[in-house]
């Protein structure tokens, strides 16, 4: 979704031209996948941190794009709400220290962030979910002024024939309806991409699958929305149903446009033909690219496709340092602090490494599946089903008993023991504390969720404890 968008408004055959396209580019990606050594390389990881721009008072301030020009940091996105801003960090070899330098450039980002803000009489916090966002707060008004989004918004339109309806039953229940995307934006992340050889990609692609779970689990960051209390994890199921092209002419899809996914897969391929055959465009940006050249093809087009499926673990195809693939790992919350973000990396990254070289496929694939939902519902009390034991166990405890394996992971991966051990470590603390950051805002708001001058004022007081630095299970009310 990076990608330069330059108009907002596409013709019936632009849409089809760029189908065409997409059939190409797939021929295409095929080819360069099978071509030896393509993808090779040491591993690295990088990250992508989606924040709310507010106001001193907690309330969001839609006002990114002045943020950004002040900023002048090429690593700043616009993101789709105006008060969304996104950070692009930098890609770090996983081997060695990668988990303290992820904690100094996130750090470095925010408070960059933050004084950009400042010009704009704001400031920056990571959350999952503001709890200060109102109905008020997502109209047409709020969109970024960007041509991507404007695009983005009337292209998944043009695929309803229905307004867009959010219900999610929590311990309260929201009902929603809205004529466009816009509450996608009500969504921040942490996102975590992984660099994988193609010969490689299956094998750790359905790692990641199983090891979201009890990941998710000790990681929530968005107990509710718009003032009732719902998921632990709130933000998956916003998403999955604010972004949902699944109308009365789409019912036989089984899975949404947010989705995370319906078997195990094989190989890499299998799932960008999935994309292209299951999915509508809906951004048809044409480029001048020859498809048939070049050794690391741009294949813009399939690129800008892909941008536009928002599966919780997803491909990237990159054409830079040669070309190569990453695993995207998209499940994980905005904050509350980078020491809470980068120790949830490293419990997923090792988690994954370590399960990568087990027969994760002979586990059944319902079992994961199910495992990140109740993780999203329940977090550390969701019931979670393991290779290896009989019966469901609590996801606290299941994490626990996970730590080794994570670092086991992490030290196949080349991860320096300490830097390993202090982030995991703050899980460790987090589970036998039982506070996440989902726990925390729970229990600062207590019976006044429905207040929305009480939401606010606990944003004020969640992000002055985050600009101590110290991880959430340390906080007190």
């Amino acid at each position: 979704m990076g990608q330069q968008v330059d108009k907002d408004r596409f013709s019936e055959a632009e849409f089809a031209r760029f189908g065409e396209r997409l059939a190409e580019q797939l021929d295409r990606l095929r080819e360069v996948l099978a071509r030896p050594g393509f993808g090779t390389g040491p591993a690295t990881i990088g990250a992508e941190l989606e924040l709310f721009l507010v106001t001193p008072e907690g309330r969001p301030l839609p006002r990114n794009h002045e943020v950004r020009a002040a900023a002048d940091d090429d690593r700043l996105v616009p993101e789709l709400g105006r008060f969304n801003l996104e950070v692009n960090l930098t890609p770090l070899p996983i081997a060695g220290r990668p988990f303290g330098g992820l904690v100094r450039e996130v750090n470095e980002a925010m408070a960059m962030v933050d004084a950009a803000a400042a010009t704009q009489g704001g400031q920056a916090v990571a959350i999952g979910i503001l709890p200060s966002l109102s109905e008020f707060d997502f109209t047409h008004e709020t969109l970024s002024d960007e041509s991507r989004y404007r695009a983005l918004s009337r292209g998944m339109r043009r695929l309803r024939a229905e307004p867009f309806r959010v219900s999610i039953d929590g311990a309260e229940q929201l009902e929603l309806e809205v004529e466009g995307v816009i509450l996608e934006s009500a969504n921040t992340s942490w996102q975590v991409h992984l660099r994988t050889p193609p010969a490689d990609f299956a094998r750790v692609y359905n790692a990641a699958q199983l090891a979201a779970g009890p990941v998710l689990a000790v990681s929530g960051n968005s107990p509710g929305f718009l003032g009732r209390r719902l998921w632990e994890e709130t933000r998956i199921a916003l998403f999955e149903e604010a972004a949902d092209d699944r109308d009365v002419e789409r019912r036989e899809r089984r899975d949404r446009r947010v989705a995370f996914g319906s078997g195990w897969v094989n190989g890499p391929e299998e799932i960008f033909e999935a994309c292209v055959r299951d999915y509508e465009p809906v951004l048809p940006m044409t480029s001048e690219e020859e498809t048939s050249g070049g050794e690391s093809p741009e294949l813009a087009e399939l690129r800008l496709h892909q941008g536009t499926v928002w599966q919780w673990n997803r491909p990237v195809y990159d054409p830079a340092d040669g070309g190569h693939l990453r695993v995207e790992m998209r499940s994980l919350p905005a904050g509350p602090t980078a020491a809470d973000m980068v120790a949830n990396s490293a419990f997923l990254l090792g988690l994954t490494a370590a399960l990568a070289i087990e027969p994760v496929e002979e586990f059944p694939f319902a079992s994961a599946y199910r495992n990140f939902y109740r993780a999203a519902i329940h977090g550390l009390d969701a019931p979670l089903a393991w290779p290896g034991r009989e019966e469901e166990v609590p996801a606290a405890r299941l994490a626990l008993d996970l730590l080794p394996v994570a670092a086991a992971g992490l030290e196949r991966l080349g991860v320096e023991a300490d830097d390993a051990g202090w982030a995991l470590e703050i899980i460790r603390e987090r589970v036998r504390a039982r506070r996440t950051g989902a726990v925390w805002q729970r229990e600062a708001l207590g019976d006044l969720a429905g207040d929305p001058a009480a939401r606010a004022r606990m944003v004020v007081r969640y992000r002055e404890l985050a600009l101590t630095g110290e991880p959430v299970h340390t906080w007190p009310r």
